[in-house]
């Protein structure tokens, strides 16, 4: 069954255009939101959340539209972002009472369980906090609550390795119950190589792939080789060609792998790869 339902969601500004974005998120799984800055990332995850209002298209979360009910939509939902949420001037003993009041589902004990185990200062106000502190207060305030849906937004930027790593882990142990799902946009994409069942790739407000991961590695070989050995043929379906001083590098559909010969070298590609010649293209 769906979690998240995404159909023909628009946001329209003057300078801008997020149009037709559409995809299934099913529930037990990870999809990762990748593209380059100013692709439309943010924004759509912004309409996902409600922060903003879409121009047009539809949003369910387990069932649920924001229009048939927000208050009970925004419960289904933790959003952790690349900037702090929580007032400068508050120290996390404000941040429990806060949440306590305003989310029913949220656990006080849970949340005192992450503050220790990540060594959070108590008594620090918030301003003081390093930026990776920052980060793991705001994963402590959504895994405390009982939620549907995380969407996270470049959210484990300014985290060490080993941080890093510990989020990872939870976020595949939140989705283990079968009934929980991640929306995921980051430019780390190792860390959609690890945990990602789905990748969702926007450029320019449009939709340009969107597969299950294994699918999509499947679907596309990295080539390289000398420059001066690409026939027409083959010139016109590799995407993202760059040439350096070894030769060229771009990613070919696996199913042109016919046009290679045994001129070229080739081999499946990293998402990282996929993406970023995506890009260039």
């Amino acid at each position: 069954m769906e979690l998240l339902e995404v159909k023909n969601l628009s946001k329209h500004y003057k300078s801008f255009d997020l149009k037709d974005i559409s995809f299934n998120l099913p529930k037990g799984y990870i999809m990762g939101y990748v593209g380059a800055n100013g692709s439309g990332k943010t924004t759509t995850l912004n309409l996902i959340t409600g922060i903003l209002k879409s121009t047009g298209g539809e949003v369910r979360i387990d069932g649920l539209s924001r229009e048939e009910g927000e208050k009970a939509y925004k419960e289904k939902i933790g959003y952790v972002g690349d900037e702090s949420y929580f007032p400068d001037h508050f120290r996390v003993k404000h941040i429990r009472t806060i949440l306590k009041d305003f989310y029913p589902s949220f656990s006080a004990d849970k949340f005192n369980g992450f503050i220790r185990e990540w060594n959070l200062p108590e008594n620090k106000l918030i301003k003081d906090f390093s930026r990776g502190m920052k980060v793991m207060l705001m994963f402590a305030s959504v895994f405390a609550r009982d939620t549907k849906l995380l969407v996270l937004d470049e959210a484990t930027n300014g985290l060490d390795p080993v941080m890093r790593t510990e989020i990872l882990k939870l976020l595949q142990e939140y989705v283990m119950d079968g009934e929980r799902s991640v929306i995921f946009s980051t430019h780390i994409l190792s860390d959609l190589e690890q945990i990602a069942d789905y990748i969702y790739f926007i450029h320019g407000g449009r939709t340009v792939l969107y597969d299950a991961k294994d699918e999509l590695i499947e679907n596309f070989l990295l080539v390289k080789g000398e420059t001066a050995n690409i026939p027409p043929a083959l010139k016109k379906e590799l995407i993202g060609l760059e040439e350096n001083a070894y030769g060229f590098e771009a990613v070919l559909p696996s199913d042109k792998a016919e046009l290679l010969g045994s001129a070229f070298l080739f081999e499946k590609p990293t998402i990282d790869q996929i993406v970023i010649h995506y890009i260039k293209n």
